[in-house]
């Protein structure tokens, strides 16, 4: 059984699902996905549930780890049915991987993002700047989590260098291994507070969540030596519930591929150096590639902005444009395709009635 306000339940979320309590629904919180069947944690306990047919139809997107649904429990068993999907107060997207335009919400109703990169192999600015634009996108707070700092080579170089992308943002360096500084992670939670854990594979998060937990609950698995890249030990989305109401934690998948998702406010928070650079730009819309006085090119031959800087900043500026031409398309295929009956129809109409 669980306490509802341990996994983030509040009068708001109270007042939301008043419409379905009275209906005979109950509030659930969804813990686990896999192959469209899911476990959602409720005040009975855990419950194994599916959408029903009206939600699959209807719904703009299925649930997502971290969601609040209303379920319908079936009488004697540990199963129901979720009826619906409480509106999401944040969520941490992304272009589902491959050529496919098509949202994937990665986790649902977070209050902190921990963005977890490893000071080996895996240690990756420009990847960095990736994850900041979603997390700054999702409505939550990112928090960057620099793990390993046992074998850093260049601790306090790697600090300053990530302090100056992440500006504004904490950033911590700890060792989960070594059980050392991840009293961090409890500092940003709380009773029913939630954070997510986000980073490719192998920087350690199962092994952070083992060491927040005080028990090896999830298998983990040294990385490859010449890369620090890790299998994915951690195969599904879930919800955590961390002892002692110290909060919850969504632990993820290493992603492979992170494509974004939405053109919002998270480059603009992300480079907000380049962007206040750009002011001074002779033309006012510069595209700090072959335009002359140009500020922002200008600071680079001063050396006091990173070329590599400015180039991601440019790959990111071409893949959001892109993605919005992407959509665009996909949202004029989608409409034709919600019209089409309703054209038939209209043609039917005529063509019978002209007979």
């Amino acid at each position: 059984m669980f306490e509802l306000r341990d996994l983030g339940w509040d009068d708001e979320w109270a007042k939301r699902f008043a419409p379905y309590a009275a209906d005979g629904l109950v509030p659930g919180r969804v813990a686990i996905e896999f192959n469209y069947i899911y476990r959602v944690f409720a005040a009975s306990g855990e419950l194994q549930v599916q959408h029903s047919g009206k939600l699959r139809h209807e719904a703009e997107s299925l649930s997502a780890v971290g969601d609040w649904v209303a379920v319908r429990p079936t009488a004697g068993e540990e199963t129901g049915t979720i009826e619906a999907i409480l509106p999401r107060r944040s969520k941490f997207s992304r272009k589902v991987a491959g050529e496919l335009t098509v949202e994937q919400i990665v986790a649902a109703n977070i209050d902190s993002v921990f963005i977890v990169m490893g000071l080996d192999g895996d240690y990756n600015p420009r990847r960095l700047e990736r994850y900041l634009i979603l997390a700054y996108e999702s409505g939550a707070r990112p928090v960057v989590i620099l793990n390993k700092s046992d074998v850093a080579e260049h601790l306090a170089e790697d600090m300053d260098e990530i302090q100056g992308l992440a500006v504004g943002i904490p950033v911590h360096a700890i060792s989960a291994k070594q059980k050392s500084g991840i009293e961090v992670i409890a500092g940003h939670l709380g009773p029913g507070r939630t954070g997510a854990l986000l980073g490719s594979s192998g920087v350690g998060k199962s092994t952070l969540v083992n060491a927040l937990l005080g028990e090896e609950k999830f298998k983990t698995k040294d990385v490859r030596a010449h890369d620090s890249r890790g299998r994915h030990t951690t195969r599904h989305r879930h919800l955590i519930v961390l002892p002692e109401s110290r909060g919850l934690l969504v632990d993820t998948p290493g992603m492979r591929e992170l494509q974004l998702w939405s053109q919002g406010d998270g480059a603009r928070d992300t480079f907000e150096d380049i962007l206040e650079l750009a002011q001074g730009c002779h033309f006012t819309d510069c595209r700090h590639r072959d335009e002359p006085r140009c500020a922002v090119k200008q600071a680079i031959e001063d050396g006091t902005l990173a070329a590599d800087r400015l180039d991601g900043f440019l790959k990111l500026q071409d893949e959001l444009k892109s993605l919005e031409s992407r959509k665009d398309v996909r949202a004029q295929i989608d409409a034709k395709r919600k019209w089409k009956p309703v054209a038939n129809a209209m043609k039917k109409f005529y063509k019978d009635r002209d007979q």
